[in-house]
């Protein structure tokens, strides 16, 4: 007989681990017990080495559906030992380095119960299992227990007492289980203040109502998991224009849910990977491909030629969807660039103008959770937005990183994330917004010290931007200063670069990679700003190796959102202004900004006001569109000229290799530095709108021609440089028809190609690129 003791790391709280811990033992003959404590689990036992080693086995090949074993070593056990049987102890208190597990979408058992006449959980919206259920969104602390959530204000009631102590259970200590008995309530209110009348409705309950309401054209604002949404008919386009008018949100394309696949399916194709993260536990919201079959209203998603669409992920989503044969809008419940609002009194106040009614209900969030957003490129998913279902869910580093010292990196200004780094596992935050406004900037320090705490995290290094002005560095300083912290300033593109490294497991004494990082900006080393580079780059240092060419930013931040603004300062730049007077006077381009204050324009320029110069690929994109005619004079939120583009791309003669078909770029060569330069496709492009050639053709030949530009300049660096692999990142690879492109010319070339898929190629990936750049960093310096 051997007796020994097996520590368990990884996802293994609050999923029912324990339970099947539980089952396999009795089914080996052990003896012994397994609990919870701050590292995991951890399991004493005793029994022969074959029923330990058939025990080991199965505890892997058995795992719960929501548990990830990252860890689990065996020792022998050496301690006191007086079980006659096999028990499960109660939760200890220790230092924690477990994990907290992400937000589960309802489990096929529960959506069953809910709908099913003779359950007690009949058409009850609060129903969940250790198989799925609330987690993050309602934590307060670990362990992961019931007086650490939310759920703690609600007591057992005798039924559930029951299932939650009964270990052939699957509520067995599912800490959120609930009834009608003792559980949370849904309740509807009228958003004016007066009061549902019963005579209103003759429906089953207040979320039956809620079906109604939608398939009359109100707007009902629903409190789910992690926040409150605002919800109306997808096919009522006076619903639709309605809510965008209310909510100020004029153009950026709503998400919406379904009831299922096959209501999914009227209105998108939808491939075998597609359907599959639908209806995974995560239940992200995936972009699909819209099909001719049915149109939603035109206002959901403008310009746009795919659907976010998600599935109901909670038992209150599914009983709202039962009746409702159509998709709904369902989109954060926020103020203009707010955070999503998470409590009743903060809804009422700040929504009570958009929504006509509120189905609220007393169950606390305690931690803001977006949704997800996920797409699928050839047999690969990739992370738009990285929230519900995902994080904090955490990642093993490569090796190399895994005797290192708690590090904290605090992220972008612009869709951010931070991220703890411990023991060789990075740990990254749910999307936390953009910081340039106030309340997401204060929900951003909340969520933070509510992460330090739950892991009792204490880093000894601060990871930062090295843009001056971003309000997490400012943060991070501070916080470096307060509890004197060595603080770690990273280039924004490395980080990018390292941040795609880590996710495709390269370890840290790898050769380097080039790295390929377009995005909107980044503080350069040079002190201008950065958004088309290709660097070498390993993760402690890089060497920039090329760029493209800068311009401009005039108005700074107004040209993010007045395309119009690039396109006259890179025609300008290419010298190609007063040719445009002299050849091309009658364009529509031409005329268009003739009308604007170019005076004012060029004396910001000459004077270096508000005008920094920057290699921004996606103020490039921007350009393009506005010269073709796409969003010209204003976007209401950044990339929207450049996505509208990438819409209208012709796919089918993406493979035509006809040089008429792409647009040239040249290269130069100047402080030892290849520079990528538009100005003959500039010259291409104002021919062709000479020639009036449709948009979908000067689109088409834009995106093949900047592909085949960054192919040709790999190319050439593969010359000069030893490069094995390229790594392409930063917002504008979320691009497909570019990141196809480039993969595939790259791929032609013998080149190894590393892309995104768990996390943003955006800045929502940034913070572990920061986080691994400094730890990689502080090991070299040790």
């Amino acid at each position: 007989m051997a007796t020994e003791e097996i520590r368990v790391r990884g996802t293994v709280q609050g999923v029912g681990f324990r339970p099947t811990v539980y089952r396999l033992a009795k089914a080996c003959g052990l003896r012994g017990d397994v609990c919870n404590d701050g590292q995991g689990v951890l399991i004493r036992v005793s029994g022969s080495e074959e029923a330990l080693t058939e025990f080991v086995a199965r505890l892997q090949t058995e795992c719960p559906p929501l548990a990830k074993i990252n860890e689990l070593t065996r020792t022998p056990y050496k301690g006191k030992f007086n079980f006659n049987n096999f028990v499960i102890a109660n939760s200890v208190n220790s230092a924690i380095k477990t994990e907290i597990v992400p937000d589960a979408a309802t489990c096929p058992q529960c959506q069953q119960e809910i709908f099913d006449p003779f359950s007690r959980f009949y058409r009850y919206p609060f129903t969940n299992c250790t198989h799925c259920g609330p987690r993050l969104s309602i934590i307060r602390a670990i362990p992961y227990d019931r007086c650490n959530t939310s759920m703690s204000a609600f007591v057992m009631c005798p039924e559930c007492g029951k299932e939650y102590h009964d270990v052939e259970n699957r509520r067995f200590h599912a800490q959120p289980v609930a009834c009608y008995a003792c559980g949370p309530t849904a309740w509807l209110e009228r958003a004016d203040g007066k009061s549902v009348t019963a005579s209103m409705f003759s429906m089953l309950d207040d979320v039956d109502a809620v079906c109604t309401l939608l398939q009359k054209g109100e707007i009902v604002g629903i409190k789910g998991l992690g926040g409150i949404h605002l919800a109306c008919d997808a096919t009522q386009e006076t619903a639709v224009q309605k809510l965008r008018q209310r909510k100020r949100r004029y153009h950026k394309p709503f998400a919406l849910m379904a009831r299922d696949i096959e209501v999914i399916e009227q209105y998108c194709t939808i491939n075998a990977k597609e359907k599959e993260l639908l209806t995974s536990s995560a239940a992200p919201i995936v972009l699909l491909q819209t099909s001719d079959k049915k149109q939603l209203a035109s206002s959901v998603a403008l310009g746009q030629n795919t659907l976010g669409f998600m599935l109901p992920y909670t038992p209150l989503h599914h009983l709202i969807l039962r009746r409702m044969n159509r998709p709904i809008v369902l989109t954060s419940g926020n103020l203009v660039d707010e955070p999503q609002c998470i409590n009743n009194d903060e809804a009422r106040e700040k929504l009570g103008t958009i929504a006509d009614y509120f189905l609220f209900h007393n169950r606390e969030i305690i931690n803001r959770v977006d949704d997800s957003v996920v797409r699928v490129l050839g047999d690969k998913v990739q992370a738009i937005r990285r929230a519900r279902g995902y994080a904090p869910a955490s990642i093993n580093l490569p090796p190399g990183f895994h005797k290192i010292p708690q590090i904290l990196a605090m992220g972008s200004e612009l869709k951010n994330t931070f991220c703890l780094l411990r023991e060789g596992e990075a740990i990254l935050s749910q999307h936390l917004g953009d910081l340039e406004n106030a309340a997401a900037f204060n929900a951003y320090q909340e969520t933070l010290n509510l992460y330090l705490n739950l892991f009792e995290h204490q880093p000894e290094v601060i990871a930062i931007d090295k843009h001056p002005e971003y309000l997490s560095s400012k943060l991070g300083k501070e916080l470096a200063e307060t509890n004197q912290i060595k603080i770690h300033q990273i280039q924004h593109h490395h980080a990018h670069i390292a941040a795609c490294m880590a996710e495709n497991g390269i370890p840290l004494d790898s050769p380097s990679v080039l790295g390929i990082a377009l995005d909107g900006l980044g503080y350069g080393d040079d002190g201008t700003l950065w958004g088309g580079e290709f660097l070498l780059a390993d993760y402690r240092k890089f060497q920039r190796l090329a760029t493209f060419k800068s311009v401009a930013m005039v108005g700074g931040k107004q040209a993010i959102y007045q395309p119009w603004r690039n396109t006259y300062i890179h025609l300008v730049a290419a010298n190609l202004w007063d040719e445009c007077e002299q050849k091309y006077p009658d364009l529509e381009i031409f005329k268009f900004l003739k009308n604007k204050p170019l005076k004012l324009l060029n004396q910001l320029i000459e004077k270096g006001i508000n005008s920094p110069p920057a290699s921004s690929v996606g103020r490039l994109f921007d350009a393009v569109a506005a010269a073709i005619g796409i969003y010209r004079d204003e976007c209401s939120y950044e990339g929207q000229a450049a996505i509208a583009m990438e819409a209208i791309v012709d796919v089918s003669s993406l493979n035509n290799d006809k040089e008429t078909l792409i647009y040239p770029f040249i290269f130069n060569f100047s402080d030892s530095i290849y520079c990528i330069d538009p100005r003959p496709m500039w010259q291409a492009l104002l021919d062709d709108l000479q020639q009036q050639i449709p948009q979908a053709v000067m689109a088409t030949k834009f995106h093949k021609g900047l592909a085949n530009a960054i192919v040709e300049m790999v190319k050439h660096l593969c010359q000069e440089n030893l490069i094995y692999q390229v790594a392409l990142t930063g917002g504008v690879f979320q691009n497909c028809i570019l990141l196809e492109q480039v993969t595939k010319g790259l791929q032609s070339l013998g080149i190894k190609v590393l892309t995104h898929s768990l996390f943003p190629a955006n800045d929502g990936g940034l913070s572990l690129g920061q986080a691994v750049i400094a730890a990689a960093q502080l090991i070299h310096e040790c």
